[in-house]
């Protein structure tokens, strides 16, 4: 389960995605994320759907990739959506069971919900699949320059966030060696009640906590040989710079933002 975590790992390509400024990205993934709570019916989530494919088709990342990264929310998927199937109230019964009854207009919201959380992940791990750290540092950083007027650290903020995402695959893999280490030691993991199985990850997390520090100073270290200072006169080697492509993809984006708008207008919603 841990191996199947791909959030903050990126791939080199040479896509359409890959190559849209990694500024133009954040902004449309995040406008992306936030139009897919408000497709109400089929016609604007069927819109929706088309486009995540689209783009994970231009992003030419391995579909494996996606499915793997999503491996580890079906869990969560299904027990939401399994949640809204029993306490989503109605006027049209589907099946009832004793006191379990299952309306219509609740399948409806638990497959909106299962389908949001889908192309919610598919979307985060596109953004990282295709902006390598450093871009993703200078992207964060110059979408956050207004906030240099309230004095804050910018550069640190961004770069901590840089890294925190980075590290994420490396933890993990450590945790999947530790887990590999503790059971061949004949540590016992999966067996037991909630309560032992909790016991049974103290002697993961010590280690765990151990390396992350040491990894931390190690990083550390590695920024003060190469005279890290902060953000105050640095200068980078790549500018960052719009181009034609970042415009079609922002009017891309623009033109599905407003057609989803229309088609919520458009059929009664399935949704609340």
């Amino acid at each position: 389960m841990i191996s199947d975590i791909t959030i903050g790992q990126f791939m080199p390509g040479k896509s359409f995605v890959h190559k849209l400024d990694p500024r133009m990205k954040i902004i449309l993934m995040t406008a992306i994320i936030i139009f897919v709570f408000l497709v109400k019916n089929l016609m604007s989530m069927g819109a929706m759907l088309g486009f995540v494919v689209l783009a994970v088709l231009f992003s030419r990342i391995p579909l494996r990739m996606y499915f793997k990264g999503l491996k580890a929310i079906w869990f969560l998927v299904f027990f939401t959506a399994i949640l809204n199937m029993l306490y989503i109230k109605g006027e049209h019964i589907v099946w009832q069971y004793k006191a379990i009854t299952i309306y219509e207009e609740a399948l409806w919201q638990s497959g909106f919900i299962a389908l949001r959380l889908v192309m919610i992940v598919i979307m985060s791990s596109m953004l990282t699949y295709t902006t390598s750290p450093t871009d993703l540092t200078s992207a964060i950083e110059r979408l956050l320059a207004p906030l240099k007027l309230f004095r804050l650290p910018v550069h640190e903020l961004a770069m901590m966030m840089t890294i925190a995402l980075r590290f994420i695959p490396t933890l993990l893999e450590e945790t999947e060696k530790i887990m590999n280490a503790q059971k061949a030691r004949g540590a016992d993991l999966e067996s037991g009640g909630v309560i032992k199985r909790a016991k049974a990850l103290i002697p993961i997390l010590i280690p765990l906590f151990i390396s992350s520090f040491r990894r931390a100073f190690e990083l550390a270290t590695a920024m003060d040989c190469r005279c890290y200072t902060g953000g105050n006169g640095r200068t980078r080697l790549n500018v960052l710079k719009y181009r034609f492509r970042d415009f079609f993809a922002f009017l891309l984006v623009g033109g599905l933002c407003a057609g989803i708008i229309y088609l919520n207008t458009l059929a009664p919603s399935l949704v609340r």
